[in-house]
């Protein structure tokens, strides 16, 4: 299949990018920066896009490859390709369910554990030397909480599990009620923000869920509140997010993810309350090379005809 084209639009880890250059004629868009760099040979020999979280396919770039057949996206969440562009040009998506959730979730309650026990200012306190002037202060239980999930999806549900491990009561607010599920459900985030303790961020990012999270959530959670974000930046209304944590309304955030990544607002770096991570849900060697297993699976099933391994158009 060396003469099939593909174009990689994300940076993967090595392992993933070299198995695309083995198997394929890989061109990688950080060498063009204006598509209409590559030549029309090139081009037209493009049959398959490969991302990630970071980096999808938008109109302009599905139009711009007139032979397009599939996007493979190292990633569950596909906010980052045009949907509707794709089920209209007949392009097949896939992405990489399942193989993170574990990952994503063991993160969540990683944050949960270092916002509220305050884990990383704890190391700087020793580090500095100040623990020789005092014992440091005390800081707030997890286990017992109320956890509310804004998404009870592979995902949520996975972090509803763990919490439940530390004796937490579990609700949750989605777009439909889960019949199925046994955990108290809310009709609107402004409810379940209400109603909980600590409120988790684990739905796909959708013209709907667009800042789920804003002013009116965010004071519901209240100064004795604390939200954790592992879904998407744009989930969460970022400004009134600081503006909240600057003037105490919202006792803390553990945030994976942000509006305009890397970038972070500067005003969250000398808060004691948040915890920054540089979106690192999956970013482990084990999850990375299983989630680009899938990748390669799913190329190889469609050019070779068979059915795809994850489709989700």
């Amino acid at each position: 299949m060396e003469s099939i084209g593909v174009l990689l639009v994300a940076k993967v880890i090595p392992y993933l990018e070299q198995e695309l250059n083995k198997r394929y004629n890989l061109f990688r868009i950080w060498d063009y920066p204006h598509i209409s760099q590559l030549s029309t040979q090139h081009v037209t020999s493009i049959r398959a896009v490969v991302g990630r979280s970071n980096a999808g396919a938008d109109s302009h770039l599905i139009d711009a490859l007139p032979n397009l057949e599939i996007i493979s996206s190292s990633s569950v969440g596909v906010d980052l390709i045009d949907i509707n562009k794709c089920k209209e040009k007949g392009i097949r998506v896939t992405n990489t369910p399942d193989v993170l959730t574990d990952e994503v979730a063991d993160l969540a309650i990683g944050l949960i554990l270092t916002l509220l026990r305050k884990i990383c200012e704890s190391d700087r306190y020793v580090r500095s030397g100040n623990w020789k002037c005092g014992d440091y202060k005390l800081t707030t239980k997890f286990s017992g909480k109320t956890v509310g999930i804004v998404g009870l999806g592979r995902i949520g549900t996975a972090i509803a599990k763990r919490s439940e491990a530390f004796n937490c009561s579990i609700c949750y607010y989605s777009r439909t009620q889960k019949q199925e599920s046994k955990y108290k459900y809310y009709p609107s985030v402004v409810e379940l923000a209400s109603n909980c303790d600590i409120l988790v961020v684990a739905c796909p990012l959708t013209k709907e869920t667009h800042h789920i999270i804003n002013r009116e959530v965010i004071n519901a959670l209240g100064p004795k509140g604390f939200l954790i974000n592992i879904g998407r930046g744009k989930h969460v209304d970022e400004p009134e997010l600081v503006s909240a944590l600057l003037e105490g309304r919202l006792g803390g955030a553990g945030l994976d993810v942000f509006e305009n990544e890397p970038h972070v607002p500067e005003e969250l770096f000398r808060l004691e309350n948040v915890v920054l991570l540089p979106h690192v849900g999956t970013g482990t060697v084990e999850t990375r090379t299983v989630m680009a297993d899938l990748v390669l699976g799913n190329l190889e099933a469609h050019f070779l005809g068979k059915p795809l391994l994850t489709p989700l158009v």
